[in-house]
């Protein structure tokens, strides 16, 4: 029998969009439109090649977006200066007439519960502005 694997804790943050999942993911999956939403990203934000480089508050970071895809699959990797990389799984979905965006973050080791619980916030945070910069 297999040992089981470690698990992390997950939060998955949401919110409701009173847009359809394809305006949502159109707008979402536009890395040029993130500095209007995502507050990590907020600094400018350029494509060099097939990776798009923004500057954050952690400094310049390199992100890579899932390819188009019909799922709403909003996935994306941050490479931080350190070189550590993220993986950010983020998705949007139909509900009702509107769209639902969830973002699954995860508790990674060594990180302290109350930064764990800031990230929450901040991650909540992007998805409100999100919503405002759709339902304007």
């Amino acid at each position: 029998m297999k040992e089981s694997a470690t698990l992390l804790d997950v939060r998955h943050v949401s919110i409701s969009i009173a847009r359809p999942p394809s305006v949502v993911y159109a707008f979402a999956s536009n890395p040029a439109n993130a500095p209007a939403w995502a507050s990590g990203l907020a600094g400018a934000i350029r494509r060099v090649g097939s990776e798009w480089i923004a500057e954050s508050p952690m400094g310049q970071v390199k992100i890579r977006f899932a390819d188009q895809n019909a799922f709403g699959v909003l996935d994306h990797l941050v490479t931080l200066p350190s070189g550590v990389v993220i993986h950010n799984p983020m998705r949007v979905m139909a509900n009702g007439e509107g769209s639902e965006v969830v973002f699954s973050l995860f508790h990674l080791p060594g990180v302290p519960d109350a930064k764990f619980a800031a990230d929450a916030a901040c991650v909540m945070k992007d998805l409100v502005a999100l919503k405002r910069a759709l339902e304007q």
